[in-house]
Parts: structure tokens; sequence; C-alpha cells
């Protein structure tokens, strides 16, 4: 089966603020643009940013094991080479990097994983797994 590439779409509220932390700070690459919204080829894969304000939900985390997620995030999942570039790169920064953590440790879809909130205050997840081929494993 061909690899097929995420499109999410999400609103923001400053678009500028928006293309410098994607572009700038996490390296990916800008797509097509207007005024109102942006492109951003995050890994391969699409994320449309749109200008119209900020987005709320009700139920803002959710525990996973004896650790408290964000519920609603989205992410990409890289090889583990690149996770620790990156995990080190934004670390040293100073911008709201969670602490690297082992999910599902010792079973099936064990992962590291870290989140970096973006200008918009959307949780983006960073994971590598341990064993690639147990992304969608039951």
């Amino acid at each position: 089966m061909r690899k097929a590439e995420f499109h999410l779409a999400l609103p923001c509220e400053d678009l500028d603020k928006v293309k410098d932390f994607y572009v700038n700070i996490l390296g990916a690459e800008l797509g097509r643009s207007t005024d109102t919204w942006i492109d951003i080829n995050l890994y391969q894969n699409q994320i449309t940013f749109t200008r119209s304000g900020s987005f709320n939900f009700d139920f803002k985390n959710y525990r996973l094991g004896d650790k408290i997620l964000p519920s609603f995030h989205f992410g990409v999942i890289i090889d583990v080479e690149l996770w620790g570039v990156l995990y080190a790169k934004l670390f040293k920064m100073d911008l709201e990097v969670t602490t690297e953590a082992v999910f599902m440790e010792k079973k099936v879809g064990e992962h590291l994983s870290f989140f970096i909130k973006d200008p918009n205050g959307y949780m983006v997840e960073f994971k590598s797994f341990k064993d690639h081929g147990e992304i969608f494993t039951v």
C-alpha cells in the first residue's frame, strides 16, 4: 500500500507567528498561501492554518497510565535519530517543550514522545516507535 499523507485544517489568530514557528523553528516548509490561510509541509503532511480566531475545547486533558496528556493534539511519527535531534534543539530554546516520555513501555506500541505548544496553543506531538511496525498493531 502506498504511504498516505495526512491533511489537517486548524483555525489560528496570527498567520505570521504560525509561519515563523513551523518554518523557522520546526524546519517545516511553507506551501501555498493567501492573506487568510497558509499550508505547512510538516514531514510530507499538510497542515492548513486559517485565520479565524481561537478555538476552544471543553476537555483539555486525559490520562494515559500515570501521565496527563492534552486531549487535542496532532503530531508526526519520525525515526529516533531525527526525534533526538529535534528534541535537543527545541529543548535548548526557550519554548514550552514537555519532557521526553516513554509511553506503552514494554508493551506493543512502545514509543518516545514529547509535545510542544505552537503559537495558537495547539499541542504538537513528536513520537518515535521502538518498533515502527507496531504503529497500528492492536
